[in-house]
């Protein structure tokens, strides 16, 4: 026996010595008693002078609780008791050494005696501090709305493919640009709520159609991606692609499935989408490139009335620039009076005489001219300044109209037509600024009628309540454009309007298609007999005329009578054809 017993204490302090874990006993009081080299070497960063005499003076920098919990804490634990557990003990970072985190375990062992294990979890915090940082960014690149990628991810991937393309020439990828159609009045009329889900709805759809697989994770192969870039914005990468046309597959399906209605609360909602796509981007582009690319291509389908794609193309950018430029000047042109009207006569289509006068905005460039309507007033309902123009275009028309009636007198017209843009339409004071140009001019309200295309009029209750309103104040109203909106014929009746305006795309075809000839009859109908007056817009031809005339329309306007004048030249003409004028129109149009 006295053999043996050597042996194994020998074995034990060769285990002690040998094992990877830092031991270190020591007294209640911290005197260390035994240590192992590995103990030795994880406290050295602590002991720079060698002193590893006392376990707690050594930890005093990273651990003071173990000094200040004093022999009597230390002696209350029983035998056998785990002192402190997994204590995790920082040690600063020296020169050529960088930071270590330890972890420490306590156990008190006898009446006198503690035993502390020692053991470098640097790497396992520093895997774990990883892992939540992978947590963090993946959960920064989530749509918390809709659980798509978000526009951080879109754009990750999209700089991905743009990498994958420039090492290999043959591989193609697409980007389509989603957006919806007018969905601020899903919001306005069904409330935020209801927009997200719909949001939700969009979502679930376009996954389905391009059946994405895990949209965070990148991938090396052929991907497809679908991510929500904020508000009704979405975006759909396909990479990988056979041929470009394929991209243009895709954005077909994607608009006929978003376009179809939605279940959202009691009723159906129906949406449609504008979609801008981009197939085999340039060299040298980036993500963010690639996706104003697809922006501005998106709109331009959205110019095309929407419901549809479009392809980008390279002058699609010039144009935009052009638009920016237009935007600047037109807003200075607002403040310094750049804008005039100009007024071209409607006539009474049963005999001839001149019965009123449409208002047209113009603007006179100081340095370019006259720039054409064309130019500008789709951009201005794009910016917003619209309404702007339209109010400039009521408050002079009026003021003019009251100018004619005392200048021309009896040859003056009786009622002034102000054609509404949509963006005044929807501002919530439209009565009240109507209600003020009346009485800033003095012009009584039974002689002033406003104009609403028929999409805007056909819209929903908020617009009818709307134009309700106005109503009340005295004043008329007129479907323009009729025959190209969401309304029929057997709708007419439950428009609150008094006037049908034929608008021009029919009359052009008048005299060469029958069938445009039977639609304009059976408008005139209708109604007439709803009590309804007519107009006719864009007659440029003797025949064109003697076919409305024929079909008993009540006005008409267009080239072949007058063109647009200067308020100057326009009551001349009056004076010259009309011994007693009975209508004015005037509108912020073309």
């Amino acid at each position: 026996m006295s053999d043996v017993a050597p042996t194994a204490y020998e074995s034990l302090i060769q285990f002690l010595y040998q094992v990877p874990i830092g031991l270190v006993q020591t007294t209640l009081d911290g005197e260390i008693t035994m240590i192992n080299p590995m103990a030795a070497q994880l406290l050295m960063p602590l002991a720079p002078e060698g002193n590893l005499s006392n376990l707690f003076d050594v930890l005093q920098a990273v651990a003071p609780q173990l000094r200040v919990g004093g022999r009597e804490a230390m002696a209350a634990q029983p035998p056998g008791a785990i002192v402190c557990e997994a204590l995790r003990l920082v040690l600063p970072a020296t020169a050529g050494n960088p930071s270590q985190t330890l972890s420490l375990r306590l156990l008190r062992l006898d009446a006198t005696t503690l035993m502390a294990s020692l053991t470098d979890v640097s790497l396992m915090v520093l895997q774990e501090q990883q892992r939540l940082a992978k947590q963090l960014r993946d959960a920064n690149r989530i749509d918390s709305l809709t659980s798509l990628p978000n526009r951080t991810a879109a754009l990750e991937r999209i700089e991905a493919a743009l990498a994958r393309s420039a090492d290999d020439a043959t591989r193609q990828f697409a980007v389509l640009f989603i957006n919806c159609d007018r969905f601020e009045r899903i919001n306005l009329t069904l409330g935020t709520s209801a927009g997200d889900e719909l949001l939700r709805v969009m979502a679930a759809r376009i996954n389905g159609t391009v059946r994405q697989g895990d949209s965070v994770a990148r991938a090396s192969g052929p991907t497809q991606t679908a991510a929500r870039l904020g508000g009704d914005e979405f975006v759909v990468l396909l990479d990988g692609l056979r041929a470009g046309d394929d991209a243009r597959t895709v954005a077909q399906r994607l608009t006929e499935v978003l376009c179809k209605p939605y279940a959202i609360g009691e009723r159906p909602v129906h949406l449609t989408v504008s979609m801008g796509v981009v197939v085999a981007p340039e060299r040298g582009a980036t993500a963010h490139s690639v996706l104003q690319d697809a922006s501005l291509a998106m709109r331009e389908a959205k110019r095309a009335h929407g419901a549809r794609y479009c392809v980008f193309e390279p002058l699609m950018k010039e144009q935009a620039w052009r638009r920016g430029s237009i935007e600047g000047e037109l807003r200075r042109a607002i403040t310094d009076g750049q804008l005039f009207v100009v007024y071209q006569p409607i006539v009474d289509l049963r005999n001839g005489r001149a019965v009123g006068a449409e208002a047209l905005v113009r603007w006179r460039h100081p340095e370019r001219g006259i720039v054409p309507p064309i130019e500008f007033i789709e951009i201005a309902e794009e910016t917003g300044l619209i309404g702007r123009l339209g109010e400039f275009v009521l408050s002079e028309a009026c003021r003019q109209f009251v100018r004619w009636a005392a200048e021309l007198g009896a040859q003056a017209p009786l009622l002034l037509s102000v054609n509404l843009s949509r963006a005044q339409l929807f501002e919530g004071d439209i009565a009240a600024q109507v209600a003020t140009a009346l009485r800033d001019s003095g012009l009584p309200p039974a002689q002033l009628q406003l104009e609403v295309t028929e999409s805007l009029a056909a819209q929903d209750d908020r617009i009818q309540a709307r134009l309700h309103e106005l109503k009340a104040l005295g004043l008329s109203l007129a479907l323009d454009d009729f025959g190209t909106g969401y309304s029929s014929l057997a709708s007419l009746h439950q428009l609150p309007v008094d006037v049908v305006k034929i608008d021009r795309s029919f009359v052009s075809q008048s005299e060469s298609s029958a069938h445009h000839r039977v639609l304009i009859e059976a408008t005139l109908k209708v109604a007439r007999s709803l009590g309804m007056r007519t107009v006719a817009e864009g007659i440029e031809t003797t025949g064109q005329s003697a076919i409305l005339q024929a079909l008993q329309c009540d006005k008409g306007q267009g080239y072949f009578y007058a063109r647009p004048m200067p308020a100057e030249d326009a009551a001349r003409w009056f004076v010259a054809h009309v011994p007693q004028a009975e209508a004015v129109c005037v509108a912020p149009a073309l």
